[in-house]
């Protein structure tokens, strides 16, 4: 077998065998949707001129998921390894769930303008894609086949001295 040659610099590196790309993928796909429902909602809020609160929610978790998007799209993800970065995006999806679950119920409430109940269902609707998205990336991590403990062969068997 010849020695492995080093690569050159300016080459890509190879990719694994697995690699599907961020847009491509399931969970890219249920991102997509969660900031395009969110911002709908954020829309219909900001055109019914719904009080403030809603909107400022309903903004900040679009910019949130904004950089999760380029996070993911750029893999920075593999570059910043100092933060486990789906646990963050776990309990980012967990609490905008709670976060837009509660200003959409309180948009529907009250007999408000047509405008703010849309802002509302919207807002509903991005808060099951929420739920959907963290169920994804939780069931990545735990069911994750290249994680660094691989049960071999030699520790089913018992040592006896």
């Amino acid at each position: 077998m010849p020695p492995a040659q080093p690569r050159r610099p300016g080459t890509p590196q190879p990719q694994p065998k697995n690699y599907r790309p961020f847009c491509l993928s399931v969970k890219g796909h249920v991102k997509m949707l969660r900031l395009i429902l969110t911002v709908t909602s954020m829309t219909f809020f900001i055109l019914a001129q719904a009080p403030e609160p809603y909107i400022v929610i309903t903004g900040f978790e679009v910019t949130i998921i904004f950089f999760f998007i380029v996070l993911y799209l750029f893999r920075l993800d593999r570059l910043l390894k100092c933060l486990f970065w789906p646990l963050l995006d776990i309990i980012n999806s967990l609490v905008t769930t709670i976060f837009l679950t509660i200003v959409s119920v309180l948009a529907l409430i009250p007999e408000t303008t047509t405008m703010t109940v849309l802002g509302g269902v919207f807002g509903l609707v991005s808060a099951m894609c929420c739920l959907a998205d963290g169920a994804l990336i939780y069931r990545k991590i735990l069911f994750n086949p290249g994680g660094p403990f691989q049960k071999g062969p030699s520790l089913d068997q018992r040592h006896v001295l």
